[in-house]
């Protein structure tokens, strides 16, 4: 791996214009994501707890 100043230079160079292009969310954005987020979880949670139940009555029984 050969790293050297222009390399840096590039990579500091497109961090820059991540950061000038991003902004910081609104309150009411930060909100809906958080519940989006939230919801998600939530699902992936259930389905992998009816896997298990489901997994446990068909080869325990």
């Amino acid at each position: 791996m050969n790293i050297n100043k222009e390399s840096i230079r590039g990579f500091l160079k497109q961090c820059e214009r991540v950061l000038r292009v991003s902004k910081k969310p609104d309150n009411e954005e930060y909100k809906t994501v958080a519940k989006v987020t939230g919801l998600g979880i939530i699902v992936i949670g259930l389905i992998g707890f009816v896997i298990s139940l489901v997994s446990q009555v068909l080869f325990y029984s």
